[in-house]
């Protein structure tokens, strides 16, 4: 029996990785890219582990912040006269917990309305800013990691996009619950009650507000959290799933929270060991759409041997001189300077496998990084002295440090001469190019295609 599961196991994996799916129908080249993605996003989440790390991190960062994030909603929410819609969007989102939703919640808003800003001062305040501040900080390093981004948004940004979505998210939160509570009670609303077939499609509305409200909050964390472009088909698609998946798995767990008796076991911590595992499914569902998103918009990723996305040493040379090149030929013309995310999706490389080499440009001061928003990039010397030799020399060097470095090689004056021949060689072979020369010269420009590399 275990011989045949496995074998059977083995034939399906064959069939969605092996076959060659390029002349298919469409149906069935959308149903193995779907099956290749439920694939690649339970390994992530369920055996490569990293996902599930980041859900109990945010759970423990969740916990540590949710009063200071209510605290703040509440003072924002005082500003439009809607403090009084934090108890009902409280309350649904716990609802999954049952009658402990009730009692977790009362809990959370007396902590809530004890606090008191007069008395916290300015440096309370900063440390409770600060506190919900590193829990947004921490969800866009979770969702980073989901999208192989290693590029970290700027202070300035930080900042601006951390603190909109302080202020702007509880009036959101506030609009959608007002909104729905403000068509129950209209006239049209209350006439349409009368009549069976309309009370019919009132239910069905009711059951899909949940979904729809929930999805387009995925959605929205999706496209805005992540330091990268997210389409907003790629969001959608993440949204939907992790929305459908987070208000059924919520049912269950409220069905099975109220037959379940802990008290027994836990006594007065069955409510917070309730609360903690449910917080812990909610990340781990919002992690799963995110890798859902990543997926469905990174075809390339889609690889049945999961592996680290490395540069080879002559890839990455091409490439810092393509990249040197595009950021030249941006800066001298009528367009935009070019953005970093532009600039990994012209040369055709994930940001996670460049991140070394752009890191060396930067520490060398060969590029700079602005500081508009989004940052743009613009060469760090002129490109009439900014040689190919430096560019050249500025990769070679990149991940070197105090730590590791040539010199702690062992001492061979074989290999040293060796090595001093071809350094030479290569350095007579460029010497004197500047990067305004690669602009300028026709036999160069074959180095401007990102095909080329």
């Amino acid at each position: 029996m275990i011989d045949y599961i496995q074998n059977f196991r083995a034939n399906i994996i064959s069939y969605i990785w092996d076959k060659d799916f390029s002349l298919s129908p469409g149906w069935q080249r959308y149903s193995v890219g779907t099956l290749r993605i439920a694939y690649l996003t339970i390994r992530d989440v369920f055996f490569d582990g990293q996902l599930n790390l980041r859900s109990m991190s945010l759970v423990y960062t969740t916990l540590l912040s949710i009063v200071p994030l209510i605290a703040v909603s509440v003072s924002v929410l005082k500003g439009f006269g809607g403090q009084n819609q934090i108890e009902p969007a409280l309350l649904n989102l716990l609802e999954p917990l049952g009658e402990k939703g009730p009692e977790i919640s009362a809990t959370i808003l007396k902590f809530v309305q004890g606090i008191n800003f007069g008395i916290l001062g300015s440096v309370g305040l900063l440390l409770l800013l600060y506190t919900v501040i590193s829990l947004i900080q921490k969800i866009e390093a979770a969702f980073n990691f989901t999208w192989h981004v290693s590029e970290e948004r700027t202070f300035v940004r930080r900042f601006s996009d951390y603190f909109s979505v302080i202020l702007i998210g509880p009036v959101l939160v506030f609009t959608a619950i007002g909104l729905t509570a403000t068509l129950s009670n209209t006239t049209l609303y209350q006439a349409a009650l009368r009549y069976d077939f309309f009370i019919s499609i009132i239910d069905v509305f009711k059951l899909a507000v949940p979904y729809a409200l929930i999805i387009l909050a995925f959605t929205f964390i999706y496209i805005f959290i992540p330091n990268t472009k997210v389409n907003f088909s790629s969001a959608l698609i993440g949204a939907i799933v992790a929305g459908i998946a987070w208000q059924t798995v919520g049912w269950l767990f409220a069905s099975y929270v109220s037959k379940a008796n802990y008290s027994a076991i836990y006594a007065a911590f069955a409510a917070l060991f309730f609360f903690m595992i449910w917080l812990y499914i909610s990340w781990t569902i919002i992690l799963i759409g995110a890798s859902i998103a990543f997926y469905y918009q990174n075809p390339t990723y889609r690889s049945r041997n999961k592996r680290k996305w490395y540069l080879s040493n002559r890839m990455k040379e091409k490439a810092a001189l393509v990249a040197m090149l595009k950021v030249a030929e941006c800066y001298y013309s009528d367009d935009e300077n070019i953005t970093l995310n532009d600039l990994n999706q012209y040369l055709n490389i994930s940001s996670e496998s460049f991140a070394p080499v752009m890191n060396s440009l930067l520490r060398m001061g060969l590029l700079i990084r602005t500081d508009s928003e989004p940052a743009k990039l613009i060469p760090g010397k002129a490109p009439d002295s900014l040689t190919v030799s430096d560019i050249i020399n500025a990769v070679r060097q990149a991940e070197e440090d105090d730590v590791v470095k040539i010199s702690h090689l062992p001492k061979d004056n074989r290999i040293a001469e060796l090595f001093e021949q071809y350094q030479t060689a290569a350095q007579v072979a460029i010497q004197g190019i500047s990067l305004k020369d690669l602009l300028d010269g026709d036999e160069y420009k074959s180095s401007q295609s990102p095909e080329s590399t």
